[in-house]
């Protein structure tokens, strides 16, 4: 495509970053849908009919909320460790394997 002043526009080099932002929207999105429905299923009474949370429920969906995105951290913190050392593993296979192939 060309631009303004006749040159060609170049598309960046690496990942899309449009979408990078639509897969980020759509965890972010799962997340909060499944963090919403857990902690009203554990913290709201279907006891009664009122509009607004009572006072234990509120303290039950707070610390439901800080559990939750708690576990999502630490589980985050586990799946990169393990990505690293994927990729450090696959970095030294094809290290191995240059050496052994530049014989």
């Amino acid at each position: 495509m060309n631009s303004l002043f006749g040159q060609k526009e170049e598309k960046p080099a690496g990942p899309d970053p449009l979408f990078a932002a639509t897969t980020e929207m759509e965890m972010y999105t799962h997340l909060f849908n499944n963090m919403a429905a857990a902690c009203f299923e554990k913290c709201s009474s279907r006891k009664h009919k009122e509009p607004d949370l009572a006072l234990g429920e509120m303290s039950c969906s707070d610390r439901c909320v800080s559990k939750y995105l708690e576990a999502q951290e630490k589980v985050g913190v586990v799946l990169q460790k393990a990505n690293e050392a994927q990729a450090l593993q696959q970095k030294n296979l094809a290290d191995m394997q240059n050496a052994l192939g530049g014989r």
